[in-house]
């Protein structure tokens, strides 16, 4: 299993299956590793992400519309990556880095600030991951 110090020194244990497909979804994602550096941080909201602040932050490739953006966003939540950041009023439009997230960011910048690009068995897996997730 692997670990995570947390900010409280408590450890959280990974399994592995989990770390892989949490790797597997964020190399998968329309993201690029800036965006989960700024999460670590802060909140990001969601319109810094779409369109074309995204690609003026470096945190994508190319624009994204809001609802396939958001859609990512919440599959990287599901697989443990990302939360919706909360106010004092209720749930945002802003995401943070979970301990998971974490870990995988810090260990893609000491890796050259970069993840390896997702083969296509990657993709099958992880559409096959979200589809069944549906259910």
């Amino acid at each position: 299993m692997n670990s995570v110090e947390a900010k409280n020194s408590q450890s959280i244990q990974y399994s592995p299956s989990s770390v892989s497909r949490a790797e597997r979804a964020m190399r998968c994602s329309p993201f690029l590793l800036p965006l989960f550096a700024a999460m670590r941080s802060t909140s990001v909201p969601l319109q810094a992400i779409a369109g074309a602040s995204g690609v003026q932050h470096q945190y994508t490739r190319h624009p994204v519309r809001e609802l396939g953006a958001e859609s990512s966003l919440l599959w990287l939540i599901q697989v443990g990556i990302l939360r919706r950041e909360v106010d004092g009023q209720g749930i945002t439009d802003s995401f943070r880095l979970t301990p998971l997230g974490r870990q995988l960011v810090e260990k893609w910048e000491l890796q050259g600030g970069s993840w390896p690009a997702p083969s296509l068995s990657d993709r099958f897996y992880n559409a096959l991951n979200r589809w069944f997730r549906l259910f």
